[in-house]
């Protein structure tokens, strides 16, 4: 196993070239004719160099996943006198802006997800770790049976962000803030109903694990 495949490996910045090789690929070709070997040729490196870094397509999806979740939480600001909405909202508009530069990428996939339910299944996986860390870094609880009913709402808010960014072609991301926004409060009355409501993050040991 190499260290890309390992569960706890961080991306590295020498996987940017391969992962924006992979989404150009990818939308050139689509996820059901992605070839690693033409990975490989539009990265710039042999097909054995690709396959010693990633074993799969789905390993590079992990390793752009583990790359935004770091970006984001690398972006998050502890400011006292904002609220843990505001910044929820902002750290989903930081994973869109860092999903932004592969935008054809990333539709020609959303595209092809219906016809690849194996993957769609992985991906959910994937999105539940990530939202469990964009909880964390927003000062509320992702722990627990509490902390895993957030973690699935704010994976409804995400899915609702996204559909609206792959609609969007305004250059400041107008409609996907819109509604970004009206997601936000939606979450936010449901939440406080079934009495889910802001907590504060739970002590290091009780953190969730680590994106695999």
């Amino acid at each position: 196993m190499s260290a890309t495949d390992s569960p706890n490996a961080p991306a590295s910045d020498a996987d940017a070239p391969v992962i924006a090789a992979f989404w150009r690929v990818l939308a050139s070709q689509g996820w059901h004719r992605l070839s690693m070997r033409e990975v490989a040729a539009e990265a710039g490196i042999t097909s054995a160099e690709l396959r010693r870094r990633f074993t799969t397509p789905h390993s590079i999806l992990v390793a752009h996943a583990r790359a935004v979740d770091s970006a984001v939480l690398a972006g998050t600001v502890d400011d006292p006198h904002s609220t843990p909405r505001d910044r929820l909202f902002d750290a989903i508009m930081r994973r869109l802006d860092e999903l932004q530069p592969h935008r054809e990428g990333v539709l020609r996939l959303l595209r092809d997800l219906p016809g690849a339910p194996l993957t769609a299944l992985f991906l959910a996986a994937k999105t539940d770790a990530s939202m469990a860390w964009m909880l964390e870094a927003s000062g509320i609880g992702a722990s627990g049976v509490r902390g895993l009913a957030r973690i699935k709402g704010l994976c409804l808010v995400w899915l609702e962000a996204l559909r609206a960014w792959s609609r969007d072609d305004s250059p400041d991301l107008s409609g996907t803030m819109a509604a970004l926004d009206r997601a936000l409060d939606r979450a936010d009355r449901a939440a406080r109903l079934l009495g889910l409501g802001e907590a504060p993050v739970q002590m290091p040991e009780e953190t969730p694990p680590e994106p695999v």
